[in-house]
């Protein structure tokens, strides 16, 4: 991808962030889109994953090892904010205002790991991620701030969903993705890796720019722990 190319994009991205205040003008939500690889993912590096299973409005990845670069907690009601606030960070970040100095190359999906409250008008805990390319993961330059994450080989429940991300919607497609998956090996495993959690943490990807209307594609995912042997 062009330099040119490349700001375009991670200029678009930072639009897409501030445009969510708007987001009634777009298309709406439609959930149930597993088995579809994210177009952005053709065009810039996203993490790698082998599909182990597809199911009835979900899936099960088995990621590789991975890299991110995270905020710290953002305490806040709105994910839609706090993703926000969180990439503006990651942004600054990547445009070189780290302690190399180093302009690192736009990735996706940016991600928002959300801790939900116990109440309704209780604050949640989100935490906003980069993914890190391959070039950069041995040594990811560190910044004031941000802190790094290494992900040894997880596996995740995946839910896609189209349209611009709501507070709202998160919500409901968490909730359909934790009760498509009811009754199977993976919610048993998933309840076993978040047991000690009061509420279940989820994580939201997003992969597209503002100005792609068609396939645009949204993840939830519940990461857990397995045996390989199990997931066979």
């Amino acid at each position: 991808m062009s330099a040119a190319s490349l700001n375009l994009f991670q200029l678009s991205f930072l639009l897409s962030l501030f445009s969510n205040s708007n987001l009634s003008v777009w298309p709406g939500s439609q959930g149930g889109k597993e088995g579809v690889a994210p177009p952005t993912c053709s065009r810039i590096e996203c993490p790698s994953y082998d599909v182990v299973h597809i199911g009835n409005g979900y899936e099960i990845r088995r990621y590789n090892s991975t890299a991110w670069m995270s905020t710290s907690n953002i305490q806040g009601i709105s994910l839609v904010e706090a993703t926000r606030t969180g990439f503006l960070q990651l942004f600054d970040y990547i445009q070189g205002k780290n302690n190399y100095e180093e302009k690192i190359e736009m990735t996706a999906p940016v991600i928002t790991q959300v801790s939900p409250s116990d109440g309704p008008f209780c604050a949640s805990s989100f935490v906003v991620s980069f993914y890190v390319p391959k070039a950069n993961q041995a040594n990811p330059p560190p910044a004031k701030g941000l802190h790094l994450q290494r992900w040894e080989a997880p596996y995740a429940a995946v839910r896609q969903f189209s349209g611009f991300v709501t507070d709202s919607d998160v919500g409901e497609e968490a909730a359909a993705l934790v009760e498509s998956l009811a009754g199977t090996i993976w919610s048993a495993a998933i309840d076993k890796s978040h047991s000690s959690e009061t509420t279940k943490e989820y994580i939201v990807a997003q992969y597209n720019s503002p100005f792609e209307f068609e396939e645009r594609v949204n993840e939830i995912w519940l990461t857990f722990e397995m045996e390989e042997a199990d997931a066979i």
